[in-house]
């Protein structure tokens, strides 16, 4: 059985939403879309307070080369451009629209017929990554790097393959899992798209064994696309990671930072941002809403939904029963790596695959206790690292020592943090040290 060879644990795996079909959300009464829900330079608004907008209609266009533009997910009018709290905790800019109806705009395909690469021969590779970049795809796995980037590798770096992330290795979330089970057709022309706009001959989908129906579903589906392999892997955390997926899959090994996985010959791209590519593309389609799961040991009716992008986290939750009673915890994604919200009115956005709710109790922190170097960070780390170097480098703000010690190419999984016996807070003061270190790096590069 396939996996990656550093690192990884296994936590419990809580899909409590697992066999629950998916049902579109009902339209928001009052959509925000902030302008920075994508890796790069924020996008900029290209309606005003007044203006009338169609499900579709584009709001705000790319403010650079790594960048997207946004689409509005409803129909109804622009009321202001202003500033609210997104998942990040800060205020940034947004675009709110009162909802006033569900008109669309025309050109979009909302037909259920399946459309072929063979049916049109043509779509060009050019073509194919214009339409992904014009309809504002990006990774669906909550990174949000600009798909279309990822599709015009550096002339120093050829793609040999692409790789679909199939294996939602965090807990709780299912959404993938889902998408998975009700479009696979769609999936599988996405990959085929995905392949001829990186000119590649080889594509393959990583699928962790905990999902035996969605491996028999897409091995039956790729059957008739001898270029296709459909790969169970084993359960291990973070193999959703893109760095530890290629290794799995591919057996490569992708080289510490600036270098990603395109070096290695492969472009990794998750499957929900392969359903956008096939939407974008065969059903001129913009990106503006995408599967999202509302979970929790306390919710009582935990689900997954298909999401207009600019809803309410608020409203997702009342349509799984309402808050429990008591403390809760809030995150956009999962436990691991998922961010802890500051409130529930932070809007659903490209990367969101899941809101999750955990009791005060399970997030709760045990008190911190000395190190007893164990080593057992060490173990888990699946790129390798020293956490608890780093950590405790950190803490001492020894910029020069962490930077040597590669503290860029840790990938923020929280597999250190779950298995340290003594509870210490090592990703919180790694995530410190990298971002200084980051802020160091684009200061001396500026300088150059």
């Amino acid at each position: 059985m396939r996996t990656f060879r550093i690192g990884g644990i296994h936590p419990e795996e809580n899909k409590l939403t697992h066999e629950v079909e998916t049902v579109a959300a009902p339209l928001p009464k009052q959509a925000i879309f902030p302008l920075s829900q994508h890796i790069g330079a924020p996008a900029k608004p290209v309606v005003k307070k007044g203006d009338r907008v169609k499900v579709g209609t584009m709001i705000a266009e790319a403010g650079g080369f790594v960048s997207a533009p946004i689409f509005s997910s409803v129909s109804g009018t622009v009321v202001k451009i202003d500033a609210a709290v997104d998942a990040t905790g800060y205020r940034t800019p947004v675009i709110i629209v009162n909802v006033e109806g569900d008109e669309w705009e025309e050109g979009i395909d909302r037909s259920d017929k399946l459309e072929t690469v063979e049916a049109h021969p043509e779509l060009t590779p050019e073509g194919i990554v214009e339409s992904v970049k014009a309809a504002g795809v990006t990774g669906m796995g909550g990174a949000g790097f600009p798909t279309f980037v990822k599709l015009c590798p550096p002339p120093t770096a050829k793609a040999e393959c692409v790789i679909i992330n199939a294996v939602e290795c965090e807990p709780y979330i299912t959404s993938d899992y889902r998408l998975m089970m009700e479009h696979a057709d769609e999936i599988v022309v996405g990959l085929q798209l995905l392949m001829k706009a990186a000119k590649v001959d080889r594509g393959y989908i990583g699928i962790e064994v905990n999902k035996p129906k969605a491996i028999a579903l897409l091995t039956e589906k790729v059957k008739a696309d001898p270029r296709i392999e459909v790969v169970p892997l084993k359960q291990r955390y973070p193999q959703g990671g893109e760095k530890q997926l290629v290794d799995a899959v591919i057996r490569r090994q992708v080289p510490a930072p600036p270098a990603i996985p395109v070096n290695v010959g492969a472009i990794v791209q998750n499957v929900g941002t392969a359903f956008a590519v096939y939407q974008a593309v065969m059903k001129h389609k913009p990106l503006f809403e995408r599967y999202t799961t509302v979970t929790g040991k306390r919710l009582a009716h935990p689900g997954n939904f298909l999401v207009r992008m600019g809803t309410p986290m608020r409203e997702l939750i009342d349509l799984c029963g309402g808050m429990p009673e008591g403390d809760n915890k809030l995150l956009a994604g999962g436990p691991m790596m998922g961010k802890a919200l500051t409130s529930v009115d932070v809007p659903v956005c490209k990367g969101t695959n899941s809101v999750t709710v955990i009791s005060d109790s399970e997030a709760r922190r045990k008190p911190a206790d000395p190190c007893i170097r164990c080593a057992k960070c060490v173990s888990v780390c699946p790129m390798g690292l020293e956490p608890y170097l780093l950590a405790t480098a950190s803490a001492k703000q020894m910029w020069d020592k962490v930077e040597a010690e590669c503290i860029t190419s840790c990938i923020e999984c929280g597999s250190c943090q779950y298995t340290c016996p003594s509870h210490r807070p090592i990703l919180d003061n790694i995530r410190f040290g990298k971002s200084k270190v980051m802020g160091i790096i684009r200061a001396r590069n500026a300088k150059k």
